[in-house]
Parts: structure tokens; sequence; C-alpha cells
């Protein structure tokens, strides 16, 4: 039988270089198991592509047949790479540019699921220019909150404010990396994580719970420390179970996610309400990554997972090659 060769692209210029690293160890090993050929394509911190044949055959070029991005935050999840990958007409895994980049913008992200009758937290956008001016918006909620960077991936730019003095430095820390900034009601209550594969319709895993060793998950606790403590399955009844599905299948449609996604929950201890938080059209695959340890707890190992990513990624550029580009 003829291998399926796959091109895995990982490393790239945001903060989660190192995890998507590991990440495409794990996805490498998963697929060594005969039916795939693989050839790696790492992206440099300065953003300087070093392909890396891997295929037994000393100097072939024979070609992919599909791509498996795992790039995460600016430049992987936003729509860029998947643009590139449009142009060269490769198939690829996850989510395509639009899917991509209205999941990576915060703000629209919000305002796609709200539209959708989907519970979002409370928030304002501002720009950027408004922040250089020394504009601090009125809040029509009270402190704390949560200011972030609209499209920036890994928690980076992300601030708990608790006073005006506070919300002025976190504005300026996160116009340092958007030009478009989120402004959040803080929410006191518990994290949840539910993994979606696509599908007529998507279907979601069973949710885990987060327990962030520090005040909220920012970066240092989600790369650096290894403290934060995960519990699968999430200590849920079953109708907030099913709720957390069914609002993470509904996210994935609503902002037109396709392949995969991480959508992340969080739960108001005072009112029990669940928000949708945010989704990650490419989240991580690294050995202790949540994306594929909730399919697996569901009943999906990590190789069926990655076949069924890849049939999905083969269907869906089979499908696009029906298109017609001129009259």
């Amino acid at each position: 039988m003829n291998k399926i060769h796959v091109g895995l692209i990982f490393g790239g210029r945001s903060g989660e270089h190192e995890v998507s690293i590991r990440g495409a160890e794990s996805v490498r090993e998963a697929l060594g198991h005969g039916r795939y050929a693989v050839q790696d394509f790492y992206i440099s911190k300065d953003g300087k592509w070093q392909p890396r044949p891997l295929l037994p055959e000393p100097g072939a070029n024979p070609g992919l047949d599909v791509v498996f991005p795992l790039l995460h935050g600016t430049f992987g999840e936003d729509g860029t790479i998947q643009g590139l990958l449009e142009l060269a007409e490769l198939p690829y895994v996850g989510a395509g540019v639009l899917g991509s980049a209205l999941s990576m913008d915060k703000a629209v992200m919000k305002r796609l699921c709200a539209a959708s009758g989907l519970p979002v937290v409370e928030h304002i956008v501002i720009e950027r220019d408004a922040v250089h001016t020394g504009y601090i918006p009125a809040l029509p909620f009270a402190f704390p909150v949560f200011v972030k960077p609209a499209n920036l991936g890994s928690s980076v730019g992300i601030t708990k404010a608790k006073d005006s003095a506070g919300l002025r430095e976190a504005l300026e820390l996160a116009a340092r990396f958007d030009r478009k900034i989120v402004i959040e009601r803080g929410i006191q209550g518990r994290e949840f994580e539910c993994s979606v594969l696509d599908g007529r319709p998507p279907r979601a895993a069973i949710p885990c719970e987060i327990f962030p060793s520090r005040e909220f998950y920012d970066y240092e606790d989600k790369y650096l420390l290894n403290q934060a403590r995960i519990e699968l399955p999430a200590r849920l009844d079953v109708e907030q179970t099913e709720e957390i599905r069914r609002l993470a299948a509904a996210c994935f449609c609503a902002v037109e996610c396709e392949g995969m996604a991480r959508v992340d929950f969080l739960m108001e201890s005072e009112t029990g309400k669940i928000y949708i938080n945010e989704i990650n059209t490419i989240p991580g695959f690294t050995s202790i990554s949540m994306f594929a340890r909730m399919w697996e707890h569901s009943g999906v190992s990590f190789p069926e997972l990655l076949d069924t990513l890849i049939e999905l990624a083969m269907e869906r550029g089979a499908a696009r090659r029906q298109l017609s580009y001129s009259r």
C-alpha cells in the first residue's frame, strides 16, 4: 500500500515555539506505524524554514499528500499558514483561513458566539491608539477585570487588574502585543476545557478541569512552573457535562471552525453559569496536552485521533479541488 506523505510544520515565531516542537515529536512518533511517511518542516524563532527530510529514500522528493500544522498562536492559528497552504493547494489538518482568523481574534470570536446565543463574559473592546493617548475607559462592570490582546496565544500579555491604576498598566502591556484590546469582567470560579472534532454535527469529548497554581492560568503556569493540576474527567454532574459539550460544539460551528479545536470555559461560582472563554484551533499535542487526553478518555486513542484528523483534511482537500475559481 502506498504511504500517505505527511508534512509536519512546527516551531514558529510565537511564544509556544518549544511546545510546538514537543508536539511534533509526539505526532511523529504516533504516525510511525507504517501507514505514513513523515517529513519535517521546522520554522526557527526568526521565521526561517528548515526542511528536514526524514523519508527513507536519500534525496527523494515524493511530494506531500497532506500537511499537519503544529504552529501555535501568531502565524500558526491566525490563518497565515493556512493561507499559504491554500495557495499551494495542499490539504491540511485543522481550521481553514476564515475559521482560524475568527477564532484567533477574541473580540470577533465573542461577537460571533453572542450572535449565536452562546454565553460569553461581559466585555468591551478598545483600540491601541486610544491607550497611547492615556484613555481609560469607563467600565460597565466592577473590578477585577482581565485585560487581553485580542490576537495572541499562550496567555501572553494578559493581566488581571484590580483597580484603575492596575487597569492602566494592563492596557499599556496589552497594547505592546496588539492593536485591539479586550477588557473582560473577572469571573471568580472554575476553569474547564473540552476537545472538539469535526463532523456532521461536530462531536465533543469528556471535559477536564484546570486548577491553576497561580491567580489565573497564565503563561508561566501553562509552560514553566508545571504546577497546575488537571482533573479528567471534570467533577461535574451529567447536566453540566453535557452543557459544556453542547457549548463546545456550538462554539466550533459559530466561528466556522474545521478539523479540531479545544474550547475553554469558565463557570462562575456565585451563579453556576458557564461561559465560553476561548477557542484554540491548533491545541497542544505534547504528551501532557489535554486535547488528545480528553479524546483518549472518550475512547479515541492518539493514533486513531491522528488518523481521523488526516482523513478529515484529505476529504476537505478533495472537496476543494471540485471548486472552480474562474469562469
